[in-house]
Order: structure tokens, then C-alpha cells, then sequence
């Protein structure tokens, strides 16, 4: 290769790379661009300043949207319901249910010696293996037991409301 193409190839390179900085999105409040006659020219910031102001309305929208928790006769329901889990999981998953109801029997009988900070370990951890199995194919129930986790826990963790379930 002559010395002529490879000047012509960093060139075109150069150019391809000048390019994609200009087009590219400003990172912050305020942009130079390139100067002519001495003076830089200075990107509004409104687009940006849209941009957040859209971003901190998402939250508020999200908060509007949440339905209320769901309760424990609506929560097995759904999960019976839902096509996300398979037999054989939702088999298991009743299984390690009725293995957590039980150790909190055992706790409020006052027959072992696990706290309800083991207890509540056990409960999450359960919870979010049940939303990972719904996560990509059930999104709409992921996020009602995700709403629904403390009001579930509120529930389990009260002796008399236990006593009800």
C-alpha cells in the first residue's frame, strides 16, 4: 500500500469519526460546538432539561399505576392461573410454601429456635424465586407480588393475622 492510501484511509477514518461526535447527543447542560469566526456556538440546554423533567414524572406515573396488594387467596389464584410456571414448578413452589407456613407455626408455637429475621431470609428469598420464574413471561403478576411483598409480609410476621390465614 502507498504512502497516499493509507493518508487517504486515516482520512476517511478521521472524517467517519468527526461525524459521529457531531452527531452525537450532548452529555451535559451546556455543548460547545465548533467555532466560527472565533466565537464557539453553545447548544441550548432545553432539550436536557425536558429530558429530566420527563424523567422525574416517570416515578410519579408509576406510583399512580401501582394497583393495591394483592391478598393471599388472590396471590394463589394468579399463580395457579398463570401459564408462566410450569406444572412441575408450581408443584415445588406449593411445596416450599407450605414448608414456610409451617416454620412459622412452628415459631409462633414456640417450638424452635428460629427468629423471624431467618424467617423473613426464607420468605424473600422464596419470593424472588417466584419472581424470577414470572418475570419474562407473566410481567403484569411480577410486579403485583412485587407491590404486594410487605403487605404479605405484614400478614406472616403478625401472630393474629397469621392465625387467620
Amino acid at each position: 500500500m502507498g504512502t497516499g492510501t493509507v493518508v487517504g484511509l486515516l482520512f476517511i477514518l478521521l472524517t467517519a469519526v468527526c461525524a459521529d461526535v457531531r452527531g452525537a447527543p450532548p452529555s451535559g447542560p451546556a455543548q460547545t460546538g465548533a467555532t466560527q469566526g472565533g466565537t464557539a456556538a453553545v447548544a441550548s440546554p432545553a432539550p436536557i432539561e425536558r429530558l429530566r423533567t420527563k424523567e422525574s414524572a416517570a416515578p410519579a406515573l408509576e406510583k399512580q399505576q401501582v394497583s393495591p396488594p394483592l391478598d393471599l387467596v388472590a396471590l394463589r389464584n394468579l399463580l395457579k392461573e398463570s401459564k408462566a410456571i410450569g406444572l412441575f414448578s408450581k408443584i415445588a413452589l406449593k411445596n416450599q410454601v407450605d414448608d414456610l407456613l409451617n416454620q412459622f407455626r412452628s415459631y409462633y408455637q414456640g417450638s424452635v429456635k428460629t427468629t423471624l429475621a431467618e424467617l423473613r431470609q426464607r420468605y424473600d428469598l422464596l419470593l424472588l424465586k417466584v419472581l424470577s420464574l414470572l418475570q419474562e413471561r407473566d410481567q403484569s403478576l411480577a410486579t403485583a407480588i412485587g407491590a404486594s411483598r410487605e403487605s404479605i409480609w405484614g400478614i406472616l410476621a403478625d401472630r393474629e393475622k397469621f392465625a387467620t390465614i
